[in-house]
């Protein structure tokens, strides 16, 4: 790794994902099923979305493109690796949401200067820093990630197509004065057979995946990031459910099958 600042980003990088697992252990983020008044003004969450999560793309695509290896056939693999996570994450999962949500402006704030950060230096190790020849495609390393990205990515996308299939029915039992009343449920298949929140494992397993097939501090320092960020909210959601509901399948962990 070059020394000079770009080393000094990566490692505040990691110390933020410290400082930010240490917080969430005793605060809960204020948006989704723990939404909550006292974190200043609030955007519709679908634009709250979009806003913080589309400069994990734009800004990844106009760093990568200023590399002297933007040409090249691995690093062009792992800038279609990232963009199938943040197109996605940015420009499809938000038009996806239920509309009437809302997240704090604060919230939004902090996830755009995070992404900012993180898009610089993994784009930036990528296409420039980085040495990724076209032997690395015979590198156990690269498959070995490329295939934990791939499946986390896979888990994350089927376990948000699960809950918004119950946010569905919820509405459907609203509209026909059900019992549901527009309630939460308990969320069953796929990944909740084992996990209260098998979108972050998926979400931890993809970034755990681009550290290993990239084979570099920066992909490590997101990938701690993600479990720091993600872990205690897991956490959270979980003693939620198992609050929320009596029934609460007794087997199911939160965040790690059969462990945690």
């Amino acid at each position: 790794m070059p020394d000079g600042p770009y080393r000094w980003f990566v490692y505040a990088e990691i110390a933020l994902a410290v400082v930010t697992f240490v917080a969430l252990c005793f605060i809960v983020a204020p948006y989704g099923r723990h939404g909550r008044s006292g974190w200043g003004p609030t955007v519709p969450a679908r634009v709250g979305w979009v806003v913080m999560e589309s400069p994990a793309s734009i800004v990844f695509l106009l760093f990568f493109l200023l590399g002297d290896h933007r040409s090249e056939l691995v690093p062009l693999l792992f800038l279609a690796l990232w963009q199938l996570h943040y197109v996605q994450r940015a420009f499809v999962y938000p038009f996806l949401m239920r509309t009437g949500s809302r997240m704090p402006v604060s919230v939004v704030a902090m996830a755009i200067l995070f992404n900012l950060l993180n898009a610089w230096v993994n784009a930036r190790w990528i296409s420039q820093y980085g040495e990724h020849a076209n032997s690395w495609l015979a590198d156990p390393r690269f498959w070995i990630g490329v295939a934990a990205f791939l499946a986390g990515f896979a888990l994350n996308i089927g376990s948000d197509r699960i809950l918004r299939r119950l946010r569905d029915a919820r509405g459907r039992d609203a509209r026909d004065g059900g019992a549901a009343g527009g309630g939460y449920r308990i969320p069953h298949g796929g990944g909740y057979r084992w996990v209260s929140s098998p979108n972050y494992l998926g979400e931890m397993v993809e970034w755990t995946g681009w550290a290993i097939a990239t084979w570099s501090l920066a992909g490590l320092a997101f990938a701690l990031y993600t479990i720091a960020n993600l872990a205690p909210r897991a956490m959270a959601n979980h003693r939620w459910y198992r609050e929320t509901f009596a029934d609460y399948p007794p087997e199911r962990k939160a965040i790690v099958p059969y462990l945690l």
